[in-house]
């Protein structure tokens, strides 16, 4: 991949590093021969980004071109929205605090050339914020209150900028990070393109295990795609890669959200996509919309306060109430009496004013039928766990016990199932998504419609194997295909 460094003028970086080419901002803005070059990285070090000045015309154009700029022009719109700077806050808390708690003034200024810092002591948190606000030079402000340190503003910084006694410290911060890019760029010379897998080493209920990653990325490497597994650290550089499939777990205001966010900003291709985990995370809207699109659901009620005294007896007992978030069958209690549901529902109404309760339905399992891309791709059945009525029983050890689990062929399935699941997967997006189904009477009842659904070695590919892999892998490369020709 080409990379350049674009200023307004080339005396503004007048350092020449392996494999980089400076280019002045105009030459670059009306010059042909940058609107054909493809494959190109553009290290956008202008004076300024302000709307319509030079330097925020080459963000925008090196985007319309099919460059990847640094910074692009959603993180120049990120570094003045201060709703933005807090969420990066709440990221960076705990680093925040201990990497400053050194300091005696109650204000810090923090300059991060290519991802680095002189001193350091501030080396994890300028790779940090490097990986939040994606530009090559940062001026990041802080300030101390009763509370502790804040996150203020964060600003880019022109070339120019630059002061004397830390340019040669800049030009070795530059040099390290090309040579990292190149490095990496040798080693996917055979691929056609990239995927970023985000996972979590530390989760012990990881969506995905060691297993089924790696088959992950055998199976995208016989497509043409150099898949990475990758953590919560590379946030910074999404723009490096075509795609990026999610197989950490995801919440609304955890780090995956925003992985999913940045990506589809990007234009990656992404699964889970922001809208369906928006939509599969919150139990309320799910019952909303499957209502409203008769989809079979247990009897279900959206609970307020106002309502609360009702439900025992619209229900009947044992009921089952959800919080709006809750996942791995946490935040999900069987209910047995009026004096329990009381309790229980004060302790949920402390963190969401709207509440799911539903009937109650026993079965010793539930379906669970995985759909991509609005086909079916495996039948599985979650038995419930010993002794429980849920598939996992988290013990207050916090530790989990599982229901043994069944495979079968798609086609012998109950097609029932199957379609319904299908019918309310395709009320949420085109993704992946494990829809959990109920059999009761000889009815079929959804349950939920989950995104980032669980895939794991000899559970859920126990029928397909590696095919289960190479299907999702080959719904990945026909969408980067499409978005590389225009038809996305």
């Amino acid at each position: 991949m080409q990379i350049y460094i674009v200023a307004n003028s080339p005396q503004d970086w007048p350092v020449q590093l392996p494999g980089v080419e400076v280019v002045d901002a105009r030459t670059y803005l009306t010059d042909p021969a940058f609107s054909e070059q493809r494959n190109a990285k553009v290290f956008n070090l202008c004076r300024s980004y302000k709307y319509q000045t030079t330097g925020y015309y080459v963000s925008l154009l090196a985007e319309a071109r099919g460059h990847k700029p640094l910074p692009n022009v959603a993180t120049v719109r990120d570094l003045k929205n201060q709703s933005v700077i807090r969420m990066a806050s709440d990221d960076l808390e705990r680093l925040m605090q201990t990497s400053l708690a050194p300091i005696r003034s109650d204000k810090f200024v923090l300059s991060i050339y290519f991802g680095q810092n002189l001193a350091k002591r501030y080396e994890k948190l300028a790779e940090s914020l490097f990986s939040q606000f994606q530009s090559p030079l940062l001026r990041v402000y802080f300030s101390r209150s009763d509370s502790g340190w804040q996150l203020r503003r964060v600003e880019p910084i022109a070339a120019n900028d630059v002061p004397a006694s830390h340019q040669s410290f800049l030009v070795d911060a530059a040099t390290k990070h090309f040579a990292n890019r190149r490095t990496k760029t040798r080693r996917n010379n055979r691929t056609r393109y990239d995927m970023a897998i985000l996972r979590d080493p530390s989760d012990p209920e990881p969506p995905s295990d060691e297993k089924a990653l790696n088959r992950f990325v055998r199976a995208a490497a016989k497509m043409g795609i150099n898949a990475e597994l990758i953590t919560k650290e590379r946030f910074g550089n999404l723009a490096e890669y075509d795609a990026l499939f999610i197989r950490d777990t995801t919440y609304i205001n955890n780090h995956a959200y925003r992985f999913s966010r940045k990506a589809a900003g990007e234009g990656l291709v992404v699964i889970d996509d922001p809208v369906s985990i928006l939509r599969c995370t919150n139990k309320v809207y799910l019952a909303e919309l499957l209502t409203r699109h008769k989809i079979p659901i247990p009897r279900t009620i959206v609970v307020h306060r106002d309502n609360a005294s009702t439900i025992g007896a619209s229900l009947g007992f044992p009921l089952v109430l959800k919080k709006p978030d809750s996942a791995f069958s946490r935040g999900v209690v069987k209910v047995g009496d009026e004096q329990e549901l009381a309790v229980r529902l004060a302790e949920f109404f402390e963190e969401s004013d709207l509440i799911v309760a539903q009937e109650f339905l026993p079965t010793t399992f539930d379906w669970r039928i995985g759909i991509i891309d609005g086909q079916p791709l495996y039948a599985c059945k979650y038995y419930m766990a010993d002794g429980h009525w849920q598939v996992i029983h988290s013990e207050r050890t916090g530790d989990s016990r599982y229901g043994r689990n069944e495979t079968v062929p798609v086609e012998l399935a109950p097609q029932k199932a199957v379609k319904t699941a299908l019918k309310a997967a395709n009320l949420i997006g085109d993704g992946l998504y494990g829809v959990d189904v109920k059999e009761s009477a000889g009815k079929f009842y959804v349950i939920e419609v989950n995104d980032n659904p669980n895939l794991d070695a000899n559970v859920e590919d126990a029928v397909l194997k590696d095919e289960l892999y190479q299907r999702i892998m080959s719904v990945f490369l026909r969408r980067i295909e499409r978005k590389k020709t225009g038809y996305s």
